[in-house]
């Protein structure tokens, strides 16, 4: 017999079986927030928090990173589904949806590696990202769904005993459901580009010879108008810096790169495009997995400032993993 959940009370279901099941059964699928919190106007400490549920090993897990004074930070918590599948709490870690794509309270207790107690509050529209999908045969690399929305964090945060105000930063928040087995992805780019009149979004994924997977992304405003879905991406000029702010190559495991720099250009549905150029150091390394989370400064074409998180990862890419780190878990050009 099937176990049945407070939802299946609901008009919810999408498939014929009982929650928490999903239509493809994969240890990769997994349902997720993302949060993320840096200041407006410079370079300094990032605030991380995640949440997931994985059916299949039935867990909920949420993930603390990013960096404080200069040391980057690591904590997992994990709790088994039990009874409630649903509720976004793992250990410490609690997550509210107040008003849905409006406000949102991130709770971390103080016994954990960092405290917080921060209040999302969008500045933009949400922005729903149409279905990606990525296989090698019959098997599933990649197939999702995703939305971004930007936002304003305000709060405090404690870690080594200290306090910590937040006022009016800058972030965005992530929501994604389906299949990503990243160990086996070439490569995917996701760049969260924050401006006072709104943001930029782009998620976008390439094979190791940078043909072309997957582009979505918009520019939404703070006006709260409509976001103008982005067509085309390019990152070409885009590189890896070393601890001085020099070019550096990525080589096989990262180890004489700190940052990235360079240029990319997005062009909207509505006809604009728009060049940024950016600069920054990495807050949040991927390890095993490649390059990771990046916070930027940016400069847009038009004079526009602002600052940003790119996310560069991926197995073996020839512009930014040249050499793979394991070519058994390759995928054919």
């Amino acid at each position: 017999m099937p176990t049945l959940t407070a939802a299946d009370e609901l008009f919810l279901h999408q498939i014929p079986e009982p929650f928490p099941n999903v239509g493809t059964h994969h240890e990769h699928w997994r349902d997720s927030y993302f949060f993320i919190i840096h200041p407006r106007d410079r370079l300094g400490d990032v605030i991380i928090l995640t949440m997931a549920h994985y059916p299949v090993r039935q867990v909920m897990d949420s993930l603390q990173m990013g960096q404080i004074a200069g040391n980057q930070i690591f904590a997992r918590h994990e709790r088994p589904y039990g009874d409630d599948p649903y509720a976004p709490v793992a250990g410490p870690v609690k997550i509210d949806i107040i008003e849905p794509y409006k406000n949102i309270k991130l709770h971390v207790d103080e016994s954990a590696p960092v405290g917080l107690d921060i209040t999302f509050t969008a500045r933009t529209q949400p922005y729903g990202l149409r279905r990606g999908t990525m296989k090698r045969g019959d098997e599933i690399i990649w197939d999702q769904s995703h939305m971004f929305q930007s936002g304003s964090f305000s709060g405090t945060y404690r870690h080594n005993g200290v306090d910590y105000a937040i006022d009016n930063w800058w972030g965005q928040r992530d929501h994604s459901w389906g299949i990503r087995d990243h160990a086996r992805c070439p490569l995917w780019m996701w760049f969260q580009i924050q401006f006072e009149d709104g943001f930029l979004g782009v998620w976008h994924w390439e094979y190791a010879n940078g043909a072309r997977v997957y582009t979505d992304g918009c520019w939404a405003g703070a006006d709260g108008s409509d976001p103008v879905a982005i067509v085309d991406f390019r990152h070409d000029e885009m590189h890896w810096t070393d601890k001085d702010g020099k070019p550096a190559e990525y080589g096989q495991f990262g180890e004489n790169t700190a940052g990235l720099a360079g240029r990319s250009v997005f062009r909207l549905e509505d006809g604009r495009t728009i060049t940024v150029d950016a600069e920054g150091t990495r807050c949040a390394p991927y390890g095993p997995y490649g390059g990771g989370l990046h916070q930027m400064v940016v400069k847009a074409d038009d004079g526009r400032t602002g600052t940003a998180i790119y996310e560069i990862t991926g197995a073996h890419h020839h512009q930014y993993f040249p050499v793979p780190r394991n070519p058994d878990a390759l995928l054919p050009l």
